[in-house]
Formats: structure tokens, C-alpha cells, sequence
């Protein structure tokens, strides 16, 4: 094996209701603009033709309950709430049978957002990392496996933030459910456990300032929890 000049820190794990082992995560997708009610609410036109992506590094993911300073180079972040599901086993231009088997477990999930350096990326037609891909941004709650949840539809998913909702919507809401992105996602990449997909989030976004405590849930799986601190 060839030394390395340094060591990076281990993989971010997530922890699994009723397995002793973590889920390791190797990738992580984000589909955007997946409830209606969203797209309109950030101005654009509802696209039910194909969902589309963006990326977080599993390097900027937390754990719920975490505390974290507000991040650098913005003056509106913002919350938004997410169904996080885990890819069980290797699918590539899965079938939807395929795709249904493929789930290993959801959870809850964050994706806090620069929104003004998201803005600029619009504005000028450039990438939206700088608004997305930001430390500590993708947080995660325990997952629950799939077998133990119950079919994704009326389930409600919510946000508030210092206890007043923000976010109130049902997953029957997603424009694109979770079989139709695997089967999309895996024509351009072969998914394989270690992926984990965040399918967008609901109506309601908004920014948080330093001092604010974000709380979230989804029937059925474990609830989510970020503190958010004054600027290092």
C-alpha cells in the first residue's frame, strides 16, 4: 500500500434504528425543486418532465442535534426540510421494481443553503456549489430502515424554527417520488450502496440567524435538530 502524506478524516456515517454498524456514505445527490409549491415560491416554472441534481460532499455532513456556527460568505441562509433516503443495493437504469427494491432506509435531512451565493450562480449561469456545497450543511437524523416504514405518501414533513412552522407539507407532494428518481438518476450514474439522496423540500424556506434552533420531522422516522451560533 503507498503511504499517504497525511490522513483524511474517516467516512461520515449514519447511524441505523436496530444495527449495532453506521451506514457509510460515499455520495450525496440532492434533487431540486421537487414540490410544486417550492419551485413557484422561488420563481421558476413547475418542470415535471425530469427531476435535476446537485451535489453535497459527505465531508459537510452532520449529524442532527449538532451546533454550528452561522457559515461564511452570506447573509441568507436558509433552512430547507428533506426526505433522505439510502441506496441498499447496485442499480444502474434501474426499472421501477428495481428501484423500489434498491432502498435500504429514509430518514430526515437538512440542506441549509447560501441563498444569495445560490442567487448569483442563477444570475450568472454558473454552478450553485458555492451555495449548496457548504460545510455543515447536509444534516442527517438516524435512518430507519425501509421495511419498517410505511408507504411514502400522507406522511406530513415539517419545519420550524424556534418552535413556530415554517415547512407543512405531506410526501404525496414530491413531484417526482423516490422510485422515479432512482430510475432517472441511475441513467447517468451507477448508484450503489453509500449513496444517499436528499429528494427536495416543500414550500416555506427561509432564512436563520444566529441564536435561531431548527426542528424538523417526517411520520415515522426520527425527528432532526440544528443550533445555529454566532459567525467564527
Amino acid at each position: 500500500m503507498t503511504a499517504t502524506l497525511f490522513t483524511l478524516p474517516p467516512a461520515f456515517t449514519i447511524p441505523v434504528n436496530g444495527e449495532s454498524a453506521a451506514y457509510p456514505v460515499a455520495r450525496i445527490f440532492c434533487v431540486g425543486r421537487n414540490y410544486a409549491a417550492h419551485a413557484k415560491e422561488m420563481g421558476h416554472e413547475v418542470d415535471r418532465e425530469n427531476p435535476f441534481y446537485f451535489t453535497k460532499s459527505p465531508a459537510h455532513a452532520i449529524h442532527t442535534g449538532a451546533t454550528v456556527p452561522y457559515p461564511p460568505g452570506t447573509s441568507n441562509y436558509h433552512f430547507e426540510m428533506e426526505l433522505a433516503f439510502a441506496m441498499g443495493a447496485p442499480v444502474f437504469r434501474a426499472t421501477r421494481a428495481e428501484a423500489e427494491a434498491a432502498v435500504y432506509a429514509y430518514g430526515c435531512a437538512l440542506d441549509m443553503t447560501r441563498r444569495d451565493r445560490q442567487q448569483d450562480g442563477k444570475d450568472k449561469g454558473r454552478p450553485w456549489d458555492m451555495g449548496k456545497d457548504v460545510e455543515q450543511s447536509a444534516v442527517f437524523s438516524p435512518l430507519t430502515k425501509a421495511a419498517d416504514v410505511a408507504p411514502l405518501g400522507p406522511q406530513r414533513i415539517h419545519l420550524e424554527v424556534n418552535g413556530a412552522t415554517k415547512q407543512d407539507a405531506t410526501l404525496d407532494e414530491l413531484i417526482h417520488d423516490v422510485p422515479e428518481i432512482i430510475m432517472d438518476l441511475s441513467r447517468y450514474y451507477h448508484l450503489r450502496p453509500g449513496d444517499v439522496i436528499m429528494t427536495g423540500t416543500p414550500a416555506g424556506v427561509g432564512p436563520v440567524v444566529a441564536g435561531d434552533v431548527i426542528t424538523g420531522g417526517i411520520d415515522g422516522l426520527d425527528p432532526i435538530a440544528l443550533t445555529i451560533t454566532a459567525a467564527e
